[in-house]
């Protein structure tokens, strides 16, 4: 018999993606979606239970259809559609994981659990190294909003791995995911026709192209191939870094440099008004930026990306179309304002 996935968050447009990619794979004999809410897209072919992984009947899930490989992929920083604010999805990223993990414990068939992480576990601080490694302690952990979400969530998996050694565990730490299907706080940021930055900082930032994060979730999944080993903790970006100075050119949005109080204000009034999820989290990765070394996971997890940095933003570019300003007239506009105020 094939292998028999259960994959949470199939209602977002990522895990619909993914479902439909492993559907085509031999190796699955059956695919399991799983969300709250049904899914508005298809997912060819696989099957979708609606089920609310904060709740217990997860569970039972798990114990009726023999699932061998859980896909956690309903772990997010914004709600989707109208299934609440922040509330909710704390109470889906951390109450949620919780549930499952207990859900996994519980299930002898469960051999394999793949977690959709995110690299602001480390946080964005002053002090912060230029590059994290897997291994990197953060100077300053999260205070709040999805990075501390992230940080309880990798807590929980590291003491079920501890209580379920027979399980390979994989977390996969991704950098921002960007795509023409993108649908993260930074990627509404990005869509304002004036961006909001810090005076003085231009923060360097990486991204991961949705195809490539589709890729390596798959080969998380699946069974370690000789020289490969497809467990432990990764860190997943493309290649290269971006500056958002060289950002905002690249997509002919002009920001409008603040002092820090004033960004902050700004961040509360855009929620206030539903434009944007512009929280404290994301003002300090605006301002002091985030890059991730990913030897591991070329070397141990052997997934090379498709899209580099530059390349996955000019992939989101194109599906955003022009911005208010001609790149070339903005870039000099951008230069002139480099020369006269020194970034940190």
């Amino acid at each position: 018999m094939g292998k028999v996935v259960l994959v949470t968050g199939a209602a977002r447009q990522l895990g619909g993606r993914f479902i439909r990619r492993i559907r085509r794979d031999p190796d699955i004999d059956r695919v399991i979606g799983v969300d709250a809410v049904p899914p508005e897209h298809h997912l060819g072919g696989a099957e979708f239970l609606r089920a609310d992984i904060r709740q217990p009947t997860i569970a039972r899930v798990l114990a009726e259809t023999g699932v061998d490989t859980v896909v956690h992929m309903d772990i997010n920083g914004t709600p989707l559609g109208s299934r609440g604010g922040r509330t909710a999805v704390k109470e889906t990223n951390v109450i949620g994981t919780m549930q499952l993990l207990g859900a996994c414990q519980k299930a002898p068939n469960v051999q394999r659990l793949v977690i959709k992480s995110s690299a602001s576990v480390y946080g964005s601080a002053p002090k912060d190294p230029a590059v994290f490694t897997e291994t990197t302690p953060p100077k300053s952990l999260p205070s709040g909003g999805f990075a501390k979400d992230v940080v309880e969530i990798e807590g929980y998996v590291r003491g079920f791995a501890r209580r379920r050694p027979d399980v390979a565990v994989c977390v996969l730490r991704f950098a921002n995911i960007l795509g023409p299907c993108a649908d993260s706080p930074l990627a509404e940021y990005f869509s304002l026709p004036v961006w909001p930055t810090v005076l003085g900082y231009d923060p360097r930032l990486q991204f991961v192209h949705e195809d490539d994060a589709i890729e390596v979730l798959r080969i998380a999944s699946a069974e370690a191939r000789r020289g490969t080993l497809n467990s432990g903790t990764f860190n997943i970006a493309g290649d290269g870094v971006l500056l958002l100075s060289q950002i905002s050119r690249r997509l002919g949005r002009p920001t409008l440099p603040l002092f820090l109080p004033t960004v902050t204000w700004a961040g509360t009034a855009l929620r206030a008004i539903g434009v944007t999820d512009f929280s404290p989290e994301q003002i300090r990765m605006l301002t002091h930026g985030r890059v991730v070394e990913t030897t591991q996971m070329r070397e141990t997890l052997g997934f090379h990306p498709q899209y580099t940095t530059g390349e996955t933003f000019a992939e989101f570019a194109r599906s955003r179309g022009p911005g208010l300003l001609p790149p070339e007239c903005l870039a000099r506009t951008v230069d002139k304002l480099a020369g006269v105020l020194p970034a940190r």
